[in-house]
């Protein structure tokens, strides 16, 4: 792809979806640099729970928040579905999403020079951080079909069906928290490009992007 200016992906998404997989897939094959803006969330969580407070507290939400500059992000303990829970519930609180907004922006706009853009993936991006995306896409899947991935990559072959049964419920409850949350809700932008991925692998579901995003040039 011959790209005349910074591209901007905005790829939104519930937990489980594909959405962390495909942004780095997308972000590799265009040169893009790449925000998990869930990690984000995780990581005020993390920091939220280390520190012995609520993640329901707006209190000890924001003062997590805070130390995100100084956060390890590539902590594998971020992944964990019940970090998953703990940045659902503090993403909930809008003070933490206005801290978290200005961060997100920024680097949406201002790309290293070596590359050719930026992708962020997350809940709010194409609807809250990025309105104006020239891009923007959003992935889904059925909550059963996303159980299983996330339960497959926290366990594999050697989980029992109640983990299983444990992380739809949670996959659930997070989904009803981010759907229904006052501030920054997840919801498709209306000029999004749906892809649904319950039956694709993320081969087919990276050609269609690839498709979607040449169909923007």
């Amino acid at each position: 792809m011959s790209l005349k200016t910074k591209l901007l992906i905005a790829l939104d998404g519930p937990a489980a979806s594909g959405k962390g997989t495909l942004a780095r897939k997308l972000a590799e094959h265009y040169n893009l640099a790449l925000l998990d803006t869930g990690k984000l969330y995780r990581a005020v969580g993390w920091n939220v729970l280390k520190a012995g407070g609520d993640p329901e507290n707006e209190d000890d939400a924001v003062a997590a928040t805070k130390k995100i500059p100084t956060t390890d992000l590539s902590n594998p303990e971020l992944k964990s579905e019940s970090m998953g829970a703990a940045a659902s519930k503090v993403a909930a609180i809008p003070a933490v999403r206005q801290l978290l907004a200005d961060f997100q922006r920024h680097f949406a706009n201002n790309p290293p020079a070596d590359k050719n853009g930026a992708i962020l993936d997350g809940r709010d991006i194409g609807t809250v951080i990025c309105p104006d995306a020239p891009i923007k896409i959003f992935i889904t899947a059925d909550v059963e079909t996303r159980a299983k991935r996330r339960f497959l990559e926290e366990f594999g072959n050697t989980g029992s069906e109640e983990e299983y049964r444990t992380i739809l419920e949670e996959l659930k409850a997070r989904d009803t928290r981010d759907v229904n949350r006052a501030t920054s809700p997840l919801k498709k932008a209306d000029d999004a490009h749906l892809i649904d991925t319950t039956n694709s692998d993320i081969e087919a579901v990276f050609e269609a992007a690839i498709t979607y995003v040449s169909s923007k040039e």
